[in-house]
C-alpha cells in the first residue's frame, strides 16, 4: 500500500522532491519504493528524463486502475472502521489558515442546527500543505479560497466540490500621515509599488500572481518588498505601512472602516474569489456523506 500511495503522490505532484515531502520519507527511500513497485509491474512507470516527471504509456495505463483499486479499498476499510467502532463517524477537515479561523466556525454552527455532526478533528496550513493532505486522504474535506481561472491539482484530478460562498480579495495599505484617508502607496500613480507577497504554498499567492498578469498596471511598477506566508501576516505588515497587499474582504472588512487599512486601488483592482469545500471522491464515513449531501442540496 505504501508503494501505491508513493506512485500516486508522485502522479500527481511530477516531482520526486515534492512527492517524497508529501509522504512525509526520505527522498532516497521514496526513489527506492517507486523502482521496487516498477520492477513487481515489470515496466518503467515514470520517464524520469522529462522535467516535471511524466508516466510513461505504461503508467498512464497503470494509474486510472491503480486509483479505482485503491479508492475500493479506502471504502472497505472505512466500513469496516464505521461498523466496528464509534469512532468511524467522525469528520476530518482541512482548511486554509485564514477559512480556520474567520469562516469555519460559523458555518459549523449554522450546519449543526440541521444535522448531527459528532466529533470533527480540523487540520489548518497553507494550502498546499491541504493539498497534500487530501492526496494522502488523511482528510475527507477541504476548505479553501478559489479562482475559476486558478486551477490547482485538486481541480485537476476533479475532485468533487461545492461553493459555500464568495469573498474578495481587495488591495490595501496604510493611509498616508496627512489623515485624509488617501493610500501611502496607490496602484494609479507612477511610482514604484511596495508588494506585500504570499510564499509560494499559498493558495491566495497563487491567485494574486495569476490576475495581476491582467491588471491595467505594468509589471515592473510592483517590487517585492515582503514575502510571507498567510494572510494575517500581510495584513500586519501593511498596516504598518510596509506596501500593498491582495487581502480578503473578510479579513479587512473592519480595517477599512475603521480607517486602519485604506484601498490602494478602485473596483477594477479587486479580484473575486470562491469558498469551496472539496471533498474526497471515494466512498466516506455515513456523516461525512451525510454532511455532503446537506451541502451540496
Amino acid at each position: 500500500m505504501n508503494w501505491l500511495e508513493d506512485f500516486c503522490a508522485l502522479a500527481e505532484t511530477g516531482s520526486f522532491s515534492r512527492a517524497a515531502e508529501a509522504r512525509a520519507i526520505a527522498q532516497p527511500a521514496f526513489s527506492r519504493h517507486i523502482r521496487a513497485l516498477e520492477e513487481w509491474v515489470g515496466a518503467d512507470l515514470f520517464d524520469r528524463s522529462s522535467h516535471p516527471t511524466e508516466l510513461t504509456a505504461a503508467g498512464q495505463k497503470f494509474l486510472p486502475l491503480l486509483k479505482q483499486v485503491m479508492a475500493d479499498l479506502e471504502a472497505a476499510r472505512i466500513k469496516a472502521m464505521a461498523a466496528h467502532a464509534q469512532h468511524g463517524a467522525s469528520l476530518r477537515f482541512a482548511a486554509t489558515h485564514l477559512l480556520a479561523l474567520s469562516f469555519f466556525p460559523k458555518w459549523l454552527t449554522r450546519l449543526e442546527t440541521r444535522m448531527e455532526v459528532g466529533a470533527i478533528q480540523m487540520m489548518s496550513d497553507s494550502f498546499q500543505a491541504c493539498e497534500d493532505l487530501m492526496a494522502q486522504r488523511r482528510v475527507q474535506f477541504l476548505l479553501c479560497h478559489r479562482h475559476p481561472q486558478v486551477a490547482s491539482r485538486l481541480d485537476e484530478f476533479a475532485y468533487p466540490k461545492v461553493c459555500l460562498g464568495t469573498d474578495v480579495l481587495v488591495p490595501v495599505g496604510a493611509p498616508a500621515s496627512d489623515a485624509k484617508g488617501e493610500p501611502t502607496h496607490r496602484l494609479d500613480g507612477d511610482d514604484a509599488v511596495p508588494f506585500l507577497a504570499y510564499g509560494s504554498t499559498s493558495g491566495l499567492g497563487r491567485i494574486v500572481a495569476s490576475q495581476l498578469r491582467y491588471k491595467p498596471m505594468h509589471a515592473d511598477r510592483i517590487q517585492t518588498s515582503f514575502v510571507g506566508p498567510h494572510a494575517t501576516l500581510l495584513r500586519s505588515m501593511a498596516i504598518q505601512g510596509r506596501g500593498i497587499a491582495w487581502l480578503p474582504d473578510m479579513l479587512v472588512h473592519e480595517d477599512l472602516q475603521d480607517g486602519k487599512l485604506v484601498r490602494a486601488g478602485g473596483p477594477e483592482w479587486d479580484i473575486p474569489l470562491e469558498i469551496c469545500l472539496f471533498r474526497q471522491p471515494s466512498d466516506m464515513a455515513p456523516v461525512a456523506e451525510n454532511l455532503w449531501a446537506l451541502v451540496s442540496a
